[in-house]
Formats: structure tokens, C-alpha cells, sequence
């Protein structure tokens, strides 16, 4: 039996897909948008839980949305906007958008609206953003800050709160060098894309010194080398998945260690197959990545090929088993049920057969059954 994994919570603005160990992606893209409709240097993509694409476009001053099914943009935000870095939507439709290189805010969309509130006040870009569970607006602070600081969206709060970093550039744990990307799980721990310093910060929930969880001085098992990471992401399962942006391709975690998924060629260039310093990346519900493809001026869309976890497989995986005892003629066999919830169940790719055992009853002229 194969089973595919998309269970997500469904609380969440954006999709975290579950996935099985060795899932695949197409090693060909879609060209979501090209450089005539995102313009040079697109910085940032989200994909929300109604598989809705946003775009951030630096060159154009504005962000383009995409309803699920249009090949069009149904809407642009530009009132006001320079140089937008950073995207993030909420389960209500809040779209926050940086606008601090030049205005130095972050600015607040409601859902149709025409003009916007100024939801944080900054004193120079937000190159990462994210609101978390308890409803704290948190921003990667730079190019000179070097550090992430978060801000309440409850009880009109006015002032912001340094999470991690010192305001100046450095290497130890509590320190950050242009920090990018950031992801905040359910417990509240920070993740940040150290740019400059080739690793991804581990901040635990009120904590100031972080552990390196990939790159430069991680002690993880089967680290991986980065070369300026500006985004990270964590799947249904708490696996990262990092924008190796220098050196053009994507790499995820996983049971087994860290591994490229996409575009692993070891070299960027504009071919459909490959990167040019990807900036950003989301998954929508279907598992399938979108990439802010920067030096490429495109959009694109990764599709998930293979997500495929066999039933009797032995390694770790997301498949998970509930054991059935059954007993014929003194003769005790174990099976494994997979269970349902969570689950899509899809003939799509198939593994070599395995043995299973068909209790029956037993006897001399008839021994237990066997199915391939």
C-alpha cells in the first residue's frame, strides 16, 4: 500500500506538508511568473492555506496576488509600498508587507482594502517576517541591525522587543550577521537564516543564545555546508527546509540527515533545472515548493513527485502502525494496519511487494494464507 502524508494544522495561514523520508520533487520547474510580470530581483513568495500565491516585487514597488486556478494576478498592492522585502498572511486575510528600507514601517493590508495601517515601526529593512501563534509580529531587522525583533498585534502595542542578536554583526551564539529568513514553530523557538555566518539559528523561546542546527558549527549528524542561507522553513514534521542561496538549490532535513532536493546540479544558471541565488521558497497544500527565483527574475514551482511511504518498511517514517494480534490454533501473528486519518491514499508509484500474512484458520490442509 502506499500512502501519501498532508496533514497540517489547520489553524495555520501557510502549509506545512508532511512528507515521507525520501520524497521527490520534479527536477523541472513551472515558471509561475517570469521577469514580464515580477520584474527584476523578486524577493519574496507565500503561499497561504487556500493555495493563494503573493509576490513581492522590489522593482515594481508593489505585491501581486493569485488566487488559486488564475494564471493572472487578481490584485496589486502598491499604495504606498517602496522596495518590499518580506511577505506574511495571516488565517484572516492580514497581509503584511515590509515597506522599512525607505518608510520604515511594516504595513498592514485587511482583506480588499485600498490603503494600509502601519503595523510596526522600523528603522531599516525587514528582509524576514512572520506572525506567530500568540499573535507577535516578528521582523529579521537589517542591513546594518543584525538582529529580530517582534512586536504584539494585541492591545495596540507600540513598542517592539529585541529577540535575538546584539545589533552588531558577529559569530558567537548570540550574535547574528545579516539575518534573513525566519520561521517561528508552535513553541515559540525562532529559526533565522544567519546569512553572512552560512548557518540557521536555533533561538529557544526566551532564550538569547541559539544552537546551530545547519552549517557553519552545527553538531548535527550529517551537517551540511551553506553559503549564505536566506530562508528556512519547517515541514508538518519539524524538518527544515533551507534556501541555500549561494549556492543555488534548496536542501532539506529529514531522519536520514540533510539532503538537496532541488536543483542539486552544484551550479546556478537559468535553465528550467536550476537556481540563480533563490531568495525565498513556500509550499502550497499540495507539498509542491514555490521559489523566489532572484537573479532569474521568475517565479518557480517545484511539483512534489513522489511522496510515497511503504507499509512495511522498517527505516523511520511518518507512516504510522497500529499492531493487531491474532491468534489461530495457538499460532500468534502480528500485521501492521496503517491508519487512515491524516491520509491521502493514491496509487501514483509503487514499491517492490512485500509479504503479508492473511489470517485464516489453520490446519494441516490448510496453512495460513500469504498475499503478495
Amino acid at each position: 500500500m502506499i500512502v501519501l502524508l498532508f496533514h497540517q494544522t489547520t489553524s495555520l495561514s501557510f502549509n506545512r506538508p508532511k512528507f515521507c523520508p525520501l520524497a521527490t520533487w520534479n527536477s523541472t520547474a513551472q515558471t509561475f511568473a517570469d521577469s514580464s510580470t515580477v520584474g527584476k530581483d523578486p524577493s519574496s513568495v507565500f503561499v497561504d492555506t487556500d493555495n493563494t500565491v503573493y509576490v513581492g516585487e522590489p522593482q515594481h514597488d508593489c505585491v501581486q496576488v493569485w488566487p488559486q486556478g488564475n494564471s493572472n494576478s487578481t490584485r496589486t498592492i502598491s499604495n504606498g509600498l517602496k522596495d518590499p522585502q518580506a511577505i506574511f498572511v495571516t488565517s484572516n486575510g492580514d497581509i503584511y508587507i515590509d515597506n522599512g528600507s525607505n518608510n520604515h514601517r511594516v504595513d498592514k493590508w485587511t482583506l480588499n482594502a485600498t490603503t494600509s495601517t502601519t503595523a510596526l515601526t522600523v528603522t531599516d529593512t525587514c528582509y524576514g517576517l512572520f506572525v506567530d501563534k500568540n499573535n507577535f509580529l516578528f521582523c529579521s531587522n537589517g542591513p546594518a541591525l543584525h538582529q529580530v525583533i517582534k512586536k504584539s498585534l494585541n492591545y495596540n502595542a507600540t513598542n517592539s522587543t529585541l529577540v535575538a542578536g546584539i545589533g552588531t554583526p558577529g559569530t558567537t551564539a548570540y550574535a547574528l550577521d545579516q539575518p534573513r529568513g525566519i520561521f517561528v514553530d508552535d513553541n515559540i523557538n525562532l529559526y533565522v537564516a544567519d546569512r553572512q555566518n552560512n548557518r540557521i539559528q536555533l533561538f529557544k523561546n526566551g532564550q538569547k543564545n541559539a544552537t546551530t542546527v545547519a552549517g557553519t558549527g552545527a553538531l548535527a549528524p550529517g551537517n551540511i555546508t551553506l553559503n549564505h542561507p536566506t530562508g528556512v522553513l519547517l515541514d508538518g514534521d519539524g524538518y527544515l527546509f533551507i534556501v541555500d542561496s549561494d549556492n543555488a538549490r534548496i536542501i532539506a532535513s529529514g531522519p536520514l540527515g540533510f539532503r538537496c532536493i532541488i536543483a542539486c546540479s552544484n551550479s546556478g544558471g537559468p535553465l528550467s533545472t536550476q537556481l540563480h541565488h533563490p531568495y525565498s521558497m513556500s509550499f502550497d497544500r499540495y507539498g509542491n515548493i514555490f521559489i523566489a527565483d532572484q537573479d532569474n527574475r521568475r517565479i518557480q514551482k517545484f511539483l512534489l513527485s513522489n511522496n510515497s511511504c511503504y507499509e512495511a518498511t522498517t527505516h523511520q517514517t511518518q507512516l504510522t502502525t497500529d499492531s493487531i494480534n491474532i491468534t489461530t490454533n495457538n499460532v500468534t501473528t502480528t500485521s501492521l494496519k496503517p491508519t487512515t486519518s491524516n491520509m491521502v491514499i493514491s496509487n501514483q508509484s509503487c514499491f517492490p511487494p512485500g509479504i503479508i500474512l492473511i489470517p485464516s484458520t489453520s490446519s494441516l490442509t490448510s496453512p495460513m494464507q500469504f498475499q503478495r
